[in-house]
């Protein structure tokens, strides 16, 4: 254990009290191995048992996981926050940042008109009687997203503070701690947290240049996976796009499984090159929710949730009596952005670099013999042997990756490059370092 922090206690709750205590302060940071169970139950006089019952409780928690011979360690987003906690790694100086996942700042829309615009038009403030999804970014959704390839014609559509959120209340308006979810494996980071953090248990789906994986997505249902959750295009980390063919053998799939909640992420939007093509609405809960923060901006805390009558009015019902509704600033805003052509030519202007960006690394780590994912989004994987090796020596390079542990279940090893703020005049450097550190040494000689 850390040797500036002790573990004490001498009962499960307060031993998983203490090491709880231990990450608020940041003693304990992310990837931090506990001690093995009798080796800490010697330290504290106490049985192995209630070693072993303190972890179980925080791995309910969220805060830890167990990973086989790895044994116990720090989750990567444990749900416990303290002035020194952070997620990753930190970047030295002079370290090139790959590794966040974040867009390209300099190619988001600029909000001031639109701000200006909510401004002037805001009218009198809102009150707690007509806190709600605004009518009139309703009315301007449902035919965005049917044009979009979202199958939102017939559906019941609210606003979110965001993917996250969205698939948080679906989560808990149909399911119970303990349940299983089926997730794309390797896949979104954050959900896997949040499963942990709400006591769910994620079933692993293998996940190929077309989705989530047929066979894998059955056997997922077969273990009794109430849900799954299907990124539809730009897939994290993989940027996999879900293709018309999968997305039809997942529907037939998922037909003789109508009690499953199939919840579908189109978290790139307008920024994705390829239409989504959607599984739902198939079975009898469905939703499908599209985040505003990767085309416009991160801060914009705000999603279109669209799904069947019962998801979305249980979603609707559980926000009135939590943090009530999505500010109306935002929704007009985001309306404001929708109507500006302005703004659209901008997105537009994005989705086209980040593709040209993508490309262009994956096209110079083929030249370099680097097999590497990324058919959509803003960002590419690249499948390794030893993920902690290929990560020191992409740092010690001057360029900081994701390493894969980060997204992974079950499969295989790999490290995530975000090309958000790449420039293409970094690429050919950046395709060196990644060949040199996937590659043995002396089988590598630099491209030039």
């Amino acid at each position: 254990m850390p040797a500036q922090y002790q573990v004490s206690g001498d009962s499960a709750a307060s031993i998983s009290a203490s090491i709880e205590a231990g990450v608020r302060s940041g003693d304990w940071v992310f990837g931090a191995a506990l001690p093995p169970v009798r080796v800490l139950a010697g330290a504290l006089h106490v049985s192995p048992a209630t070693v072993a019952k303190a972890y179980q409780e925080l791995r309910h928690r969220g805060v830890v996981e167990t990973e086989g011979r790895r044994g116990t360690r720090i989750r990567s987003r444990p749900p416990v926050a303290g002035p020194r906690s952070a997620s990753r790694l930190p970047i030295a100086e002079g370290v090139r940042d790959l590794s966040s996942g974040e867009p390209d700042v300099g190619l988001l829309p600029p909000l001031g008109r639109a701000l200006l615009a909510v401004a002037e038009s805001n009218g009198p403030p809102q009150g707690y009687a007509s806190a709600a999804a605004m009518p009139e970014l309703i009315e301007a959704a449902r035919p965005r997203l049917v044009a979009g390839g979202i199958p939102a014609a017939e559906a019941e559509l609210t606003v979110t503070s965001g993917t996250l959120d969205a698939i948080e209340r679906l989560l808990t308006a149909h399911l119970r701690a303990g349940d299983a979810v089926a997730v794309e494996d390797p896949g979104w980071a954050n959900l896997l947290d949040l499963l942990a953090a709400l006591g769910l248990r994620p079933v692993p789906v293998a996940v190929d240049a077309e989705g989530p994986d047929p066979a894998a997505m059955a056997a997922a249902l077969h273990a009794g996976a109430r849900a799954a959750v299907i990124t539809v295009r730009a897939q994290n980390p993989t940027g996999v796009a879900v293709s018309a063919a999968r997305a039809e053998a997942l529907r037939a799939l998922f037909a003789s499984h109508s009690g499953v909640l199939v919840i579908e992420d189109d978290h790139a939007a307008e920024l994705a090159e390829h239409p989504p093509h959607c599984v739902g609405p198939v079975t009898e809960a469905w939703a499908c929710t599209r985040s505003a923060s990767k085309p416009f901006g991160p801060d914009l805390r705000i999603a279109v949730l669209a799904g069947d009558a019962a998801t979305i009015a249980r979603v609707v019902g559980r926000m009135r009596i939590g943090s009530g509704w999505v500010s109306t600033v935002l929704q007009r805003l985001l309306l404001h952005l929708w109507q500006d052509d302005e703004v659209t030519a901008a997105v537009a202007n994005a989705a086209e670099t980040y593709g040209r960006r993508r490309r262009a690394l994956l096209e110079a780590l083929r030249i370099r013999g680097v097999a590497a994912e990324g058919d959509t989004g803003i960002n590419v994987w690249v499948p390794v042997a030893d993920e902690t090796r290929t990560v020191g020596l992409l740092r010690e390079a001057g360029y900081a990756v994701a390493p894969g542990s980060l997204f992974r279940v079950a499969a295989p090893p790999g490290v995530r490059i975000s090309i958000g703020s790449l420039e293409e005049g970094e690429i050919p450097a950046v395709a060196d370092a990644v060949a040199a550190a996937v590659s043995p040494p002396h089988l590598y000689a630099p491209t030039r």
